[in-house]
């Protein structure tokens, strides 16, 4: 194995541990013979156990962007709807493609606790993705395929909807996700009565 595969290796074998064990009872030494290599050449890559958790953490935190999945230049007054709804599916298909996100996410959270760094983080994604939701409903608005009433509360419903669905994957529920998420967003575009 060369240092780029290692490097590798150490980062995803420390990602299934944290899902299989949480990450206080996954140790250096456990990932190490995991990935067949010594504890003092996992110290090599990262200097410390903080050190791997904040880089995984970061890590992960890309990968739960808005803009990763609701690109808003994207949508236009013809495609709005369609595009909500296929761009919330693709998030469900990533969360149920990897068995391990839900509960790593669930363990850095239960971290955020006692770790303000991780707590701002979180509350800036999710922060992020109300936001997000009220520009896009916002630009639906202007396109007037959704009605200007109640903005906020519809962004916060998707963005409450979208969030929770992992945590519903993570509890073993068999549900249908794609449903759920088509219902949220076929209520942003009911009209009030």
């Amino acid at each position: 194995m060369n240092n780029t595969e290692t490097y590798k290796r150490i980062v995803d074998t420390t990602y299934a541990l944290f899902a299989e064990h949480g990450i206080d009872k996954t140790s250096m030494a456990m990932i190490a013979k995991e990935v067949g290599i010594t504890k003092p050449a996992v110290y090599y890559y990262f200097s410390s156990k903080e050190e791997l958790v904040d880089f995984l953490f970061e890590e992960i935190c890309k990968e739960i962007d808005f803009a990763k999945y609701f690109t808003i230049e994207a949508y236009t007054k013809n495609n709005f709807q369609a595009k909500l709804l296929s761009d919330g599916f693709k998030m469900i298909q990533d969360q149920e493609n990897d068995a391990f996100f839900s509960r790593v996410i669930n363990e850095y959270i239960l971290v955020s606790i006692r770790n303000e760094k991780y707590r701002q983080t979180f509350y800036s994604i999710t922060e992020g993705f109300m936001n997000g939701f009220v520009d896009l409903l916002t630009k639906g608005a202007q396109f007037g395929v959704v009605t200007n009433e109640k903005l906020t509360t519809k962004a916060q419903l998707l963005s409450m909807v979208i969030d929770n669905i992992g945590n519903y994957m993570l509890m073993g529920f068999n549900i249908d996700y794609n449903e759920i998420w088509a219902e949220a967003v076929h209520n942003v575009f009911k009209s009030e009565d």
